[in-house]
């Protein structure tokens, strides 16, 4: 890659938007849910399934789980994208987790966080 494809590389990148919202893991064995709001839903399932295979991830509950049925037995799911509109930082940080509580309520899951 010569020098100006990889500072538009950059540049592309460093402005790309992420798009918040709320997933659920499913443990179908047990059917556990659980529920998180992330301020990067797409690059969100990455990041959860690293930290569980690295065993450091912050809720033990789901860390259990996770050493029992192991990735196959889990399942991701993006339930809601919150989109920004005209929302300060703050108003979206909100907004995205009244929607977390709306479904840790309405599917009787736990929170995926630690």
């Amino acid at each position: 890659m010569d020098k100006q494809s990889r500072r538009e590389a950059i540049r592309e990148y460093k402005e790309k938007k992420t798009q918040s919202g709320v997933y659920a893991v499913r443990c179908a064995a047990t059917a556990e849910v659980w529920v998180a709001a992330s301020r990067n839903i797409d690059a969100q399932q990455n990041s959860l399934w690293f930290g569980l295979r690295s065993g450091g991830h912050p809720n033990k509950g789901l860390q259990a789980t996770w050493a029992t049925h192991g990735q196959d037995g889990l399942s991701y799911e993006v339930l809601e994208r919150v989109e920004a509109g005209e929302l300060t930082p703050l108003g979206l940080a909100d907004l995205v987790k009244t929607r977390e509580r709306h479904w840790l309520a309405a599917l009787g899951a736990k929170k995926a966080g630690g």
